[in-house]
């Protein structure tokens, strides 16, 4: 006998919705409300068939979709369903605490009774213009770490060729080490010529360099220098071409000020606050508060309370691209000086350890964001003594208290 589908009453609120499941090949939607009859229908990825699912979804007067995020083939559908309905992107991990059958139909049909309900919390979806944000921000880091890669690679085949330029020159991508790698691709043997490049202000002797560049060097070993020397070239004219990109992108957007904004928090320069803007926005009206934003990246400690004890709280999972982001940032802001958030670094470090303390710092910073983004405001530094002078003032408190219950009658300075 087949198996009746659960028929729990639940409380309407949205009067016609449907429920897609996506998969790379097949989508499965699932139309159900007042007025239509619960109908269930199989489109294919293409375009042309999405346009079919789109309009058979019009001519039934539907208003509101759920899509379960699904790698990225959800992006697809979103992208020709989003102008014509209210969608909500559910992620997966919350429909696994949802109880009910797993098949695809099944799926299609339980996120459609979900959605009239009311039960499902839909994920953070910014603008079409923030997302394209997004794309350019995430590549260009992307190619950053490339880029550094590849500039490992030279230091790894300068010292298979036992050229120990490293030891002598603080920086492989200096001028004097750029000199004399670009020499020596061009076959430059002459230990005594590549001497002459170096600069005036080096600390290393015209000996050490000399006995540096003594090496074994073989053709194989300059080729694979050629090579990764342009490989960087590459990626250093992708990435002027991105920043160009998104400096325009920013400009169309009105979203010069909110930038020049987030550039005065400490820590924060021109292109962190791109990286932020893409991540989160401008409207800061789609986070409740600025509790909300910080435990969506994936910077605030978790509940985990059992019989009135509460045990280990781990910051939870979010938004790995801004939680990198803000990271970076408040590793900038441990280079200030006198500035609030390096005290609160300073304050937490030696007794939480450095990481905490980084993430304690990150999620100051986020806060602030989320204010300045949403006051059209500056940040309002609080100066490096704040923190002293706020534990000076409870400890005064305390002190008093103490002296009071001794019975001293204590007169304070106004």
């Amino acid at each position: 006998m087949a198996k009746k589908e659960n028929t729990v009453e639940f409380e309407q609120v949205i009067e016609r919705g449907c429920g897609i499941d996506v998969h790379k090949k097949t989508i499965i939607a699932t139309i159900r409300g007042q007025g239509i009859k619960l109908e269930t229908r199989e489109y294919d990825g293409f375009t042309e068939s999405l346009e079919k699912l789109k309009y058979w979804l019009k001519y039934k007067k539907v208003t509101h979709i759920v899509i379960e995020s699904t790698g990225v083939y959800w992006k697809p559908v979103f992208n020709i369903l989003e102008e014509d309905f209210e969608i909500l992107l559910v992620n997966a991990s919350h429909l696994k605490s949802i109880p009910g059958d797993k098949t695809d139909r099944k799926d299609s049909k339980r996120l459609s009774k979900l959605l009239l309900a009311g039960l499902l919390r839909g994920s953070f979806i910014p603008s079409k213009s923030i997302r394209d944000l997004r794309d350019l921000t995430r590549y260009k880091k992307k190619l950053i770490e490339q880029k550094a890669s590849e500039k490992n690679r030279v230091y790894k085949f300068l010292e298979d060729a036992n050229i120990k330029l490293s030891s002598v020159v603080s920086n492989l991508s200096g001028a004097t080490a750029t000199k004399i790698i670009d020499a020596i691709i061009e076959g430059q043997e002459n230990v005594d010529e590549l001497v002459k490049l170096r600069h005036g202000k080096m600390n290393a002797s015209i000996e050490e360099l000399a006995s540096a560049l003594t090496g074994k060097l073989t053709d194989h070993h300059r080729f694979m220098l050629k090579m990764i020397k342009q490989s960087i070239r590459d990626k250093e004219a992708l990435i002027n071409e991105l920043d160009a990109e998104i400096e325009k992108l920013i400009k169309e957007n009105e979203m010069e000020l909110d930038s020049e904004l987030l550039s005065t928090i400490p820590g924060v320069d021109k292109d962190s606050a791109a990286s932020i803007l893409a991540e989160i926005g401008n409207d800061m009206s789609q986070f409740p508060d600025e509790h909300h934003l910080a435990s969506w990246a994936g910077l605030s400690p978790g509940n985990n309370e059992s019989a009135g004890k509460k045990k280990g709280e781990r910051i939870t999972q979010g938004d790995k691209w801004l939680k990198a982001i803000i990271v970076e940032c408040a590793w900038g802001a441990t280079r200030t000086k006198n500035t609030y958030l390096r005290s609160k670094y300073d304050s937490l470090a030696g007794r939480r350890g450095k990481k905490k303390a980084l993430i304690a710092v990150g999620h100051k910073i986020l806060k602030a964001a989320y204010f300045i983004l949403k006051n059209k405001e500056t940040y309002k530094e609080l100066g490096g003594d704040y923190l002293d002078k706020k534990t000076k003032e409870k400890q005064i408190k305390r002190h008093l208290q103490q002296l009071r219950k001794l019975g001293v009658d204590v007169e304070t300075a106004a």
